[in-house]
């Protein structure tokens, strides 16, 4: 098993062939309805010590995919991610910390124009040579975070009680980043 201390210090490119950036949310309260976004660009620049790396990413909102075209549109509106407004979401670290054998990687997330400081659970999954001849490594992180935080507050209220969307939100990032 690969050591965090294996990553080569540089700039790693997240490859978007390989990676999901996803989300789970609650849908009337009895299940779950999971979406991703397919554009996205990040880079990951390993540093001497690898707990001073940093983290960048851009997600192209627009790209958002629950498998179904009608929700994709709302979450696209106004009344969630405004695309026409906030075409795009960042994030950018702010550090790193050991977690037992994983970590946790502090972020600022800014949507809608809106950035929040999000704390994700952390795993290295390893790095490894590709049959090309480059390296790769493998990162897993997740977050509970609350949508209404960055003014996505659309919902509508059950008559048997409780809403239409949960505003818990997952975050789950599988990562796979290509060493430059």
């Amino acid at each position: 098993m690969s050591s965090i201390s294996d990553l080569t210090p540089g700039v790693w490119n997240v490859d978007p062939s390989h990676s999901t950036i996803g989300f789970v949310a609650r849908h009337l309260m009895v299940s779950k309805v999971r979406g991703h976004f397919s554009t996205f660009n990040g880079t990951i620049t390993i540093a001497e010590d690898p707990l001073q790396s940093k983290v960048e990413a851009t997600v192209d909102i627009g790209s958002i995919t629950t498998g179904d075209d009608t929700r994709d549109g709302h979450l696209k509106s106004a009344d969630f991610f405004d695309n026409d407004k906030h075409p795009t979401m960042t994030l950018v670290s702010t550090g790193i910390e050991p977690d037992g054998s994983d970590y946790i990687l502090h972020t600022d997330l800014t949507v809608n124009g809106i950035t929040k400081q999000v704390d994700f659970e952390l795993e290295f999954d390893g790095v490894s040579g590709d049959p090309w001849g480059g390296t790769r490594a493998g990162f897993t992180a997740e977050a509970d975070v609350n949508r209404k935080d960055w003014g996505l507050e659309w919902n509508v209220a059950l008559e048997t009680g409780g809403v239409l969307v949960g505003e818990k939100v997952k975050i789950v990032l599988e990562i796979e980043a290509i060493k430059a």
